[in-house]
């Protein structure tokens, strides 16, 4: 039976890989966060994996704190980076397949075109460095898979679309930028790809090939396009006012563009990855 280690599994990816889950059987997962787990601690995290013998890790710890990380340098590294590279330690010269997230941030987002993963990564913020860091340290273990995805929302923790709703259904207006272009990526849809690689290597004997991978949903919006879909499709009254960010400056500086190609992960793995429209409705209805 696999053995699947899940670490963070109490953050918004980690409760939908949980939920994920439950439609695989004859995997053995093992859950974990930072009171069962702390990976930040290099003999724990050792001493953990050794014992548990998993044939996969998925990483879905990270500091996500993307303004505070700016004089948070320390921490952010650490969760980040040396943390991930206390699990390459402990599964070095082992053939435990490693699948570890990162993000769009990786990018300046200078380019009007989509980000492929062979575009030159140029972080404009901490955040954004210590992500890089740690998809290099990854990279260390030879059956490392790094998947970036960009502006994740779940019916889990704190994000973009609880705020969204919460504000615009205690104000009139409500002001958001329109000069940051991405795309929305529902944590649901990426836990289910996930689950879909790791399934079809195990039972259907897909190759599994470690490297970069790009993963969010289809389509392309700003913060403003997105609130804006948000408030209509929720039947809120609030009107979303489209402003530059200069409008806002905020600690850490955001790519203006960060469309990811997801052209490689469709093509290894057969994933079919629906429009992030249709997936923001699938997460509203479960919010209601």
């Amino acid at each position: 039976m696999a053995v699947i280690l899940i670490t963070g599994a109490d953050g918004q990816l980690g409760n939908e890989l949980k939920n994920a889950s439950g439609n695989y059987y004859g995997y053995d997962f093992i859950f974990t966060d930072i009171d069962t787990l702390d990976i930040s601690n290099r003999s724990e995290t050792n001493d953990f994996i050794r014992n548990t013998n998993p044939g996969w890790i998925i990483n879905c710890a990270a500091y996500n704190h993307v303004d505070k990380a700016e004089d948070d340098a320390g921490n952010a590294d650490l969760i980040n980076n040396a943390a991930v590279g206390n699990i390459t330690e402990a599964i070095r010269d082992t053939g435990c397949r490693f699948i570890h997230f990162s993000t769009d941030y990786v990018f300046n987002g200078r380019s009007c075109l989509p980000y492929n993963e062979l575009s030159e990564p140029a972080p404009l913020n901490v955040y954004g460095m210590s992500k890089l860091a740690g998809e290099r340290t990854a990279l260390s273990h030879h059956a490392s898979m790094i998947i970036r995805t960009s502006w994740l929302y779940s019916s889990f923790g704190s994000n973009f679309v609880k705020t969204i709703l919460r504000k615009a259904a205690e104000n009139e207006s409500l002001s958001v930028v329109f000069d940051q272009i991405g795309t929305p990526t529902y944590a649901a849809d990426l836990a289910e790809a996930v689950m879909n690689i790791v399934s079809g290597v195990i039972r259907n004997k897909t190759a599994y090939s470690p490297g970069i991978y790009h993963y969010s949903n289809e389509g392309v919006c700003s913060w403003y396009d997105f609130a804006e879909e948000l408030v209509r499709e929720a039947g809120l009254a609030c009107r979303i006012v489209p402003v530059l960010s200069s409008s806002y400056p905020m600690a850490a500086q955001r790519p203006p563009c960060s469309v990811l190609d997801k052209g490689k992960i469709k093509e290894k793995y057969g994933l079919e990855i629906p429009h992030w429209r249709r997936s923001m409705k699938k997460c509203l209805k479960l919010l209601e």
